[in-house]
């Protein structure tokens, strides 16, 4: 890569075999003449990986690979379920911050790896995993309030990706998806891994939105958190996207944001007819999600809450990840089940 962090304990040692290595070219050169410097330099040309260097421009940070990164630490499950998806388990030091069940398939390798935090480690930590690539899944991977911005982590040789739903660039959708799984291959030299997972993945969208083709859309309200207000998914989202492609409507896709608060005055007004919840560690139990929308006499009339009708998601399903295809699957299922009888 174009900086490689090496931690204050191993520089001197590599100084020292760095001066090692330079005397013994200096001889070498010297004993074997200038013929041999066409052979070392076909070797170094030979020895560079195939497809880089690469430059990426991810969310304003413009970066260039030399090489594929050789140790990663993922922070959010979802970026963690991507890697795993390619193949990548090898390259992976930590994750950080699990907040739903792993796909089955790829729980044991999950587990292989060091978990260096419940929720978003610190700087400190993640630097003593020796990481020369860090991948975040919200904004919060780097915030700079908490030491961890991307320009730190530069300054340590480190260098960082941000999930492109956080970028702020507009409306996010299944193709935000895909142009993530191929950037990450582009990334780790494995293009061929990344098209692959893709074509998987437009498959699994592509059975399910067949199977509502032409139903009526379906009103829907995405529960997140909140008493006082409601915590939604807003437009900007790729919640609204798979709903779309499911055969429903978000009710709240004119909410200028990825998520935002909503008054339950405004979810009453917009009479919904499903609501999704999103299940996630530290937000309550979907069991006790749903006691508390059914027990407000002010939803009583909201046709979703008077029906009982709910459609249960892991968060990490309805975000720019791997996750995202199956989620269009569950959606269509909850949305339109008499399609699928």
């Amino acid at each position: 890569m174009s900086q490689l962090f090496t931690p204050a304990r191993t520089r001197g040692f590599l100084r020292a075999t760095a001066a090692a290595v330079a005397l013994s070219s200096v001889l070498l050169t010297a004993a074997c003449g200038a013929s041999d410097d066409g052979d070392r330099d076909a070797k170094a040309t030979a020895a560079a990986p195939a497809g880089f260097p690469v430059t990426i421009d991810n969310c304003g940070v413009k970066t260039t690979y030399d090489e594929p990164p050789s140790r990663v630490v993922t922070i959010h499950q979802h970026p963690a379920e991507l890697m795993l998806a390619l193949g990548l388990k090898d390259r992976m030091v930590g994750t950080a911050f699990p907040d739903s069940a792993v796909l089955p398939e790829l729980k044991k390798d999950y587990e292989a790896i060091p978990e260096l935090a419940e929720r978003e480690p610190s700087f400190e930590k993640i630097l003593d995993a020796e990481p020369d690539f860090v991948y975040g899944g919200y904004g919060s991977a780097f915030a700079e309030k908490e030491g961890r911005s991307r320009k730190a982590f530069a300054d340590a040789g480190i260098d960082t990706y941000l999930n492109r739903e956080y970028c702020g660039e507009g409306q996010v959708t299944m193709k935000d998806t895909y142009d993530e799984i191929r950037t990450i291959g582009k990334i780790f030299g494995v293009p061929e891994r990344a098209d692959k997972l893709v074509t998987d993945l437009q498959g699994r969208v592509a059975k399910a939105t067949a199977e509502v083709e032409g139903e009526q859309e379906v009103p829907v309200f995405v529960y997140d958190s909140g008493d006082k207000s409601a915590f939604t998914a807003g437009g900007k989202g790729l919640g609204t996207d798979l709903i779309r492609l499911a055969g429903g409507k978000n009710v709240f896709a004119d909410l200028d944001e990825v998520f935002g608060d909503v008054s339950w005055e405004q979810v009453v007004e917009r009479k919904p007819e499903v609501i999704a919840i999103y299940d996630y560690a530290g937000a309550g139990s979907v069991e006790e999600k749903k006691k508390f929308l059914l027990s407000q006499t002010a939803l009583a009339d909201v046709p979703a809450i008077r029906n009982k009708r709910f459609v249960v998601l892991p968060l990490t399903a309805t975000l720019v990840g791997i996750r995202s295809a199956y989620a269009v699957d569950d959606l269509a299922r909850g949305l339109h089940p008499e399609s699928f009888q």
